[in-house]
């Protein structure tokens, strides 16, 4: 008869996880975090995903937490907690639930380094200096030195990564992971609830109804804050009760389903499409809610300011008013009760028809190539990608992933996606986070993830083609293969983008040349290139093809197309 296998401290949080949902959980091994490894393998319910390298793990993490719920990530002590450190610092920023899991050495390690002085493998010398590190981009961080307490530890990181949808850090001592430790109970955790203090959330909403009700075109603008903390369904209601029209943040791209009548389109700052603009500047009372304002909404602030009713998890603003102990929850559900008790409300205002077909892409598209239909353009490659997965109906059964790149500002100008259906690094804004997130994304959402890559990003973690090709994810990755850094140009020199050869790129934001079918076969993957419009659509019509296997397609666009979109941002 086989031995029944000791339930481990690693086995508890396993098993909290799986409870809610974490089926997958990305790893890189290790030596001092084996024990949590060897049980992971063995643990039913939870498929361990081998990734590449951290920041692949990590963005797959990310990507994961943003669709699923809550995501972990299980890392060795110092080479790769800080080779992830990037990844981790943009879940942080960005609102997404990571659990970061790893071990330090253990207490008979520490013993002998302290009587011979003796430098362990992987690390500084401080061998808390991970759990110190992971403070800064962490909402809690702590280090297990032995099993007693561990369940209440690890339940107390998990309802904090639950509650704040920011990443916690959990470390044991090498050995505390495989220690025995109690069974949880088989309910389930859950986040806090954040109540408001009366006072201060009835003068909140008493201040912006006043500021709401006497504008005369006031307008929602939603942030990610809102689907990270389930509060969609509520911001439905609003919607409807109030009437008024909205929009987003490129962050909080498809909050809601892109559909109805109230949705004027994503508002990214001059990439937006101009009925977005001047619906935003037209505006005298903007209700800012879950959104994350960075620099990319300058103007906002410097010209909207105190036109601004500002709700999030963080702060809560109405005008120059500000406000301590108002949960963003309970913000929106109060001016909900506002609006049904208002005879003036909902408002009859109707979003501006979307913008017909080939447009927003033609007008948008690099004037310099207007003679040249068959040149694939930033523009024309959305205009015919798009296109086809709206002829096809796939729009609602993709997730599309994007880091910062030239792509993913052109992508904002997107209608029709679903629900939580656009991934970005807009806030954090890294190359490369596109392609280590195609994993986690489709994992997380059981829909074939739609991954547009900037040559330069891609070739930061060009290992993540690996990774799918391991577990059989048919991700399709998009390469935009111009040969420079473009959107760093852009804010370089401008200029560089004009016609002729005495307009040229600094060197820095020179690309090697890669084979990028040599490299797909090396990785085992399919792929394709196109070089024209035509190959763009035999590509796209090829990608319904059903396949076990990532797509690599290399998109061959010219150096010096600039995005009208990109030559408005950075002209600003």
């Amino acid at each position: 008869m086989k031995p029944t296998k000791e339930f481990t401290v690693a086995d508890y949080l396993l098993t909290r996880l799986k409870q809610l949902n974490v089926t997958e959980v990305f790893q890189i091994p290790g030596d001092y975090v084996k024990h949590f490894t060897q049980a992971l393998e063995d643990f039913e319910g939870i498929k361990t995903i081998g990734a590449s390298n951290e920041l692949d793990a990590s963005y797959a993490a990310d990507a994961y937490a943003r669709t699923r719920g809550l995501a972990a990530v299980s890392l060795q002590y110092g080479v790769s907690t800080y080779s992830a450190l990037n990844a981790i610092a943009g879940a942080y920023v960005e609102r997404s639930p990571v659990i970061v899991i790893s071990a330090t050495p253990g207490a008979d390690a520490r013993q002998i380094g302290s009587m011979y002085n003796v430098l362990y493998h992987h690390s500084t010398g401080n061998l808390n200096a991970d759990q110190e590190i992971y403070e800064r981009v962490t909402v809690a961080a702590e280090t297990l030195s032995s099993s007693v307490n561990a369940p209440e530890r690890i339940d107390k990181l998990i309802i904090a990564a639950l509650t704040h949808q920011r990443p916690v850090y959990i470390a044991c001592f090498k050995e505390v992971w495989g220690e025995p430790c109690p069974k949880p109970s088989n309910k389930k955790l859950t986040p806090l609830i954040i109540k408001s203090e009366v006072a201060a959330l009835n003068n909140a909403v008493s201040q912006a109804w006043s500021q709401i009700s006497q504008a005369k075109s006031p307008l929602i603008l939603a942030g990610v804050e809102i689907l990270r903390h389930d509060l969609s369904n509520q911001l439905e209601e609003l919607i409807k009760e109030s009437g008024m029209l909205y929009t987003t943040t490129s962050l909080g791209k498809t909050v809601l389903d892109e559909k109805g009548d109230k949705f004027i389109g994503t508002y990214s700052d001059q990439a937006s499409i101009p009925e977005v603009i001047k619906l935003v500047e037209a505006s005298d009372c903007i209700l800012s809610l879950g959104t994350i304002i960075t620099d990319d909404y300058l103007w906002l602030v410097e010209n909207k300011f105190s036109d601004m009713i500002q709700a999030t998890t963080q702060e809560m603003r109405v005008g120059y008013f500000t406000y301590t102990n108002v949960s963003l929850k309970d913000f929106i559900e109060a001016l909900i009760e506002r609006f049904k008790k208002a005879a003036t409300y909902p408002l009859k205002t109707v979003a501006p028809a979307q913008p017909k077909f080939p447009e927003p892409w033609i007008s948008n598209s690099d004037p310099k190539y207007d003679k040249t239909p068959e040149v694939i353009t930033f523009n024309r490659f959305f205009e015919h990608t798009v296109s086809f997965l709206k002829k096809n109906k796939m729009l609602d059964d993709i997730v599309m992933t994007f880091g910062v790149s030239t792509s993913m500002y052109v992508a904002t100008n997107i209608y029709g996606l679903s629900k939580n259906a656009y991934i970005s690094s807009a806030a954090w804004q890294c190359i490369g986070f596109e392609t280590g997130a195609a994993s986690g994304a489709q994992l997380g959402s059981g829909k074939q993830a739609w991954t547009v890559a900037g040559d330069g990003g891609f070739m930061t973690v060009a290992q993540s083609l690996s990774t799918l090709v391991k577990y059989n994810i048919n991700s399709i990755l998009f390469v935009m293969s111009n040969g420079v850094y473009a959107i760093e140009q852009v804010y370089v020199n401008i200029d560089a983008f004009k016609a002729g050869p005495s307009h040229k790129f600094d060197a820095f934001d020179i690309l090697p040349k890669w084979d990028y079918q040599a490299l797909a076969k090396a990785f085992g993957a399919n792929s394709y290139r196109a070089e024209t419009v035509t190959e763009l659509n035999e590509v796209l019509l090829n990608l319904k093809k059903k396949t076990h296997l990532p797509t690599l397609v290399e998109i061959v666009i010219p150096q010096k197309d600039l995005a009208q979109q990109m030559a408005r941002l950075g002209n600003e």
